[in-house]
């Protein structure tokens, strides 16, 4: 059974997310905090008024001494052939050295690290929210988390992103993806083309997604929520639902600019270019406009297709059928003998009203949101092609 370690500073979400994969795979929940803490804030009788064991003078006794508890518990669990989830900032940990040797023996193996990293404001946002109480106190002698790069192995993980999208992130670091049928109607089904979404799809923008989004809403005093449950609609539309109409200018020009230089962290989605590449035909269907898709394609070291359809080719972007008929048309078959890989409802609304066959896959919406599509997955490797003599292909589950 496998030991996950979830990494990260005060506010990045870690305990959420520890909670949230111990409850999914069945594993004991460990968090340093919950551990140690009650202990420590019963030594505060005997503390001089004012001190606190957090504090700065203490550091170098406290620390080793929770971390020695939290190991003792991990050699325990290994002891017993039981995997864990366990939960600290593990700082000194992520540098290497003789702190991450120390875990490993406890472990008794190398630990699956989960790093939670965040934007500085949002972290001091969220630690501001813990009014009063224990937590509160200890934050307040809390040190800053150092700037590092893990020296370690490491699955990085954006504060931004909902529970459930990091939950599939670490799902399909971890090889668990939920399997698929064993029966479907895609399966039998001969097909001419496949057209990719980009975003969620083929590539991971989210957090860069939600960093430039975020940045507009308080630039611009937008609802987040409302745009956070949009994805997959061009910007154009759902500003011209947002805003005042003398304003959408402004802010189409000011996301546009934001969209295509926030590009930290853009990466290809594990299995996603396996199966992309795998494709005798194929084409991108994205609502983003062609500077926004092209800094994301090299970003992520996609190598593009000749057939790239953005919102600047079209008229009526998704979920108007538009943008799908588009791909086809340029690919020289009709809608109806594609393939849609989707990552959004509205995506899936558009592929649908073309007449494509739907496949979505998870990590920026739920599978209940999903459900309208034939078929969903959480990596699109889950899938192979399965080359037919007329030159077409039709998917099969990868075996």
């Amino acid at each position: 059974m496998p030991i996950i370690a979830v990494a990260g500073a005060a506010g990045t979400g870690k305990t959420t997310l520890g909670r949230a994969l111990a409850a999914g795979l069945g594993l004991p929940l460990l968090d340093l905090d919950t551990l140690t803490e009650p202990l420590l804030d019963g030594l505060a009788p005997w503390l001089p008024p004012g001190d606190h064991w957090n504090a700065a003078r203490h550091r170098a006794t406290v620390r080793p001494a929770r971390y020695a508890a939290l190991r003792a518990l991990l050699a325990d669990q290994a002891s017993v052939g039981s995997g864990a989830v366990v939960v600290a900032p593990f700082t000194a940990e992520l540098a290497g050295g003789p702190e991450w040797r120390a875990l490993i023996d406890a472990c008794g193996a190398e630990p699956v690290v989960v790093r939670m990293v965040g934007d500085p404001e949002l972290l001091v946002e969220r630690r501001g929210e813990r009014a009063g109480g224990a937590a509160a106190a200890r934050d307040a002698h809390a040190r800053p988390a150092p700037e590092q790069v893990p020296a370690i192995p490491h699955l990085e993980i954006s504060s931004a992103l909902s529970t459930e999208q990091q939950l599939v992130r670490v799902r399909r670091h971890l090889g668990g993806d939920r399997p698929l049928p064993e029966r479907s109607p895609v399966y039998e089904r001969d097909f001419l083309a496949a057209l990719f979404d980009l975003d969620g799809t083929l590539i991971d923008s989210t957090p860069a997604v939600l960093r430039s989004w975020s940045r507009l809403a308080t630039e611009f005093d937008i609802n987040l929520a409302l745009l956070e449950a949009s994805h997959g609609r061009p910007a154009e539309l759902l500003l011209t639902d947002m805003l005042p109409l003398d304003q959408v200018p402004r802010a189409l020009a000011r996301i546009e600019h934001l969209e295509s230089t926030e590009v930290s962290g853009v990466r290809a989605i594990p299995g996603s270019l396996e199966l992309f590449d795998a494709m005798p035909s194929r084409a991108i269907v994205t609502s983003g406009t062609v500077p926004i898709a092209s800094s994301r394609i090299a970003a992520s070291g996609l190598v593009p297709p000749e057939v790239v359809v953005t919102f600047d080719d079209v008229e009526r972007g998704k979920p108007d059928p538009e943008p799908f008929l588009t791909g086809a048309g340029r690919l020289g078959v009709d809608a109806a003998g594609c393939v849609a890989f989707e990552d959004a409802p509205a995506g899936i609304t558009a592929a649908r009203a073309a007449g494509c066959t739907v496949v979505a896959i998870t990590g920026t919406h739920s599978a209940d949101e999903l459900a309208a599509a034939d078929l969903i997955v959480d990596r699109l490797d889950q899938l192979e092609v399965v080359p037919l003599a007329d030159g077409g292909f039709r998917l099969a589950p990868r075996t």
